[in-house]
C-alpha cells in the first residue's frame, strides 16, 4: 500500500494504486454477497445462548477509500438478550450506526465490507450468521426479523409516496401473501393508532412533508413495528425533536416493548436517554468497545477514563458549573490507527503502561469490562484485545492508581482552565 506524504495529502499516482487494490479487495467481497441459490446450511448456524436475539463476536467494518482503509468496527463482541434494551454509546464516528448497518446488511457497497468476525441472528425456530447470508435471503430477514428507525425521518421516508402506501410495502412484503389490499390498509392504520397517530386512515393519505418531525418519527416506528420484529434498532431516534416530543417518543418504545416483547438496541449519544430506556450499556470509542455493563454499573461506577470522561461533560441540575468538562484532544485518524491504546493521547489518568498495546478487557464483575491498562495491577499482556475474551482481576480496581478516576479528571480539568466543580 502507498505510504502517506508527511503532510498528509497522497500523489495521483498513489490514490490510484489504493483504487485499484480496493477494487480488487472488494469485488471479492461482492461476489459472496451477490451470490444467488445459495444452500441454507451454508448460513445457518448456533446461538451461543438462545437467550440472546443477537451475538456480535469479533465484528470488523471497514470501508476501501481512496484515501486508505478506515477501520469503522475494529473487533466489537457483545449480545443483545431477548427482552431487553441495550444502549450504544459514543462520540458521532465511533462505529455505533455501522455495527447496527453491518447487521442490517445496509453498509455502503462496495466500499463499505465486513472483512471480519460473525453477527448470529436468532430467528426464533433457527439461527443465521450474517455475514455469511446472502443478499436475496437478507431483503426476507429485514423488517420481519428485525427492523431499524432511522436516524432522520425526513430523509427515510419517500417524499413522492403517501404514508399509507410506505406501511403497506412492508406488510404485503413479509406478510401480504394471504391478505387482500384491504386488510393489508386496516393492519397500516392500526399500526399508526398503536404508535399515537390519531386519524390513521386520513394520515394514510398524506405525504411525509405534511407531518409535523414527531409524527413522521411515529411514522417510522410504525413501518418498523409493522411485522412484530424481534429486535428494534433505533438509531439516535429523537434527534432535531424538541424535549417534549423526545420525551413522548421514548415513552412510546418503551411501551411498544413491553406490549410486543421486542429487544432495542438503542444507539444515542445521549446519556439521559441511555439511563432512562437502557438495561445495558455498550461504550465505544473509535471503532472499539471500552467498556460494558448494566446500566447501573456503567452510570454508578464507570471505569474507562473516556466513559468517566462522558459522564463529567454531561449537564447536572443542581450541581453549581463554571464550565462544563470537555474531554481534550480529537478521534486518532480511522485510516491510520495507533497500536496502542486509542484513547491514550486524550487521557487524563495516562501510566507509562498505556505506551504498551491495545489493552485487553478486563472484567470487573460478572455483567462489567473495560478495556484499560488500569485494571491490569501487573502491567502485562495476558488477554486478548478488547472485542475478544475478557480476562478477570476483582481488585484491580483498588491500588491500580493513587488517585480515584474523579481525582484524575478534576486535576487535569484545572490545567485546561475550567470544569464542573
Amino acid at each position: 500500500m502507498a505510504v502517506r506524504r508527511k503532510e498528509g495529502y497522497l500523489s495521483a499516482k498513489e490514490s490510484r494504486q489504493i483504487s485499484r487494490e480496493n477494487r480488487r479487495i472488494t469485488r471479492e467481497y461482492e461476489k459472496q454477497w451477490k451470490r444467488k441459490n445459495v444452500p441454507e446450511s451454508e448460513y445457518l448456524t448456533q446461538m451461543r445462548d438462545p437467550g440472546n436475539v443477537v451475538e456480535f463476536e469479533d465484528l470488523h467494518t471497514y470501508f476501501f477509500t481512496d484515501s486508505g482503509t478506515v477501520k469503522s468496527v475494529d473487533g466489537v463482541t457483545f449480545e443483545v438478550p431477548a427482552g431487553k434494551t441495550v444502549g450504544i454509546v459514543g462520540e458521532s464516528g465511533c462505529g455505533k450506526s455501522v455495527t447496527s448497518l453491518s447487521l442490517m446488511q445496509l453498509i455502503q457497497r462496495p466500499q463499505g465490507q465486513i472483512v471480519k468476525g460473525s453477527i448470529r441472528l436468532n430467528l426464533g425456530d433457527r439461527a443465521i450468521e450474517v455475514t455469511r447470508t446472502p443478499q436475496e435471503v437478507m431483503q426476507k430477514i429485514r423488517g420481519k426479523y428485525v427492523s431499524m428507525i432511522f436516524q432522520e425521518p425526513m430523509t427515510s421516508l419517500n417524499p413522492v409516496l403517501r404514508i399509507g402506501r410506505q406501511i403497506d410495502e412492508v406488510i404485503a412484503l413479509h406478510d401480504g401473501a394471504e391478505m387482500s389490499r384491504d386488510q393489508i390498509r386496516a393492519k397500516s392504520i392500526q399500526m399508526l393508532d398503536l404508535v399515537g397517530i390519531a386519524g390513521g386512515e386520513r394520515v394514510c393519505r398524506m405525504y411525509a412533508h405534511e407531518l409535523s418531525g414527531g409524527m413522521r418519527q411515529r411514522v417510522m416506528i410504525a413501518i418498523a413495528l409493522a411485522c412484530s420484529p424481534r429486535l428494534i434498532i433505533a438509531d439516535e431516534p429523537t434527534t432535531a425533536l424538541d424535549v417534549t416530543i423526545q420525551a413522548q417518543i421514548l415513552d412510546l418504545l418503551s411501551q411498544l416493548k413491553q406490549q410486543t416483547g421486542a429487544s432495542i438496541m438503542l444507539i444515542t449519544h445521549d446519556l439521559g436517554v441511555i439511563a432512562e430506556m437502557a438495561d445495558e450499556v455498550v461504550v465505544m470509542y473509535a471503532g472499539r468497545i471500552v467498556e460494558k455493563g448494566s446500566a447501573e454499573e456503567i452510570f454508578d461506577a464507570p471505569a474507562h477514563p473516556y466513559t468517566i470522561g462522558l459522564m463529567a461533560s454531561r449537564p447536572m441540575a443542581g450541581k453549581e458549573v463554571e464550565m462544563l468538562y470537555s474531554i481534550p484532544g480529537k478521534v486518532p485518524n480511522p485510516v491510520n490507527m495507533p497500536s496502542y491504546c486509542y484513547f491514550r493521547d486524550r487521557c487524563p489518568m495516562r501510566q507509562p503502561v498505556c505506551d504498551g498495546p491495545y489493552p485487553p478487557a478486563v472484567k470487573l464483575s460478572e455483567s462489567h469490562s473495560a478495556a484499560c491498562w488500569r485494571y491490569l495491577p501487573d502491567g502485562t499482556v495476558s488477554g486478548e484485545p478488547s472485542g475478544g475474551p475478557e480476562r478477570s482481576s476483582k481488585d484491580s480496581l483498588e491500588g491500580s492508581s493513587e488517585h480515584s478516576p474523579e481525582d484524575s479528571l478534576e486535576d487535569s480539568s484545572e490545567k485546561e482552565g475550567g470544569t464542573a466543580k
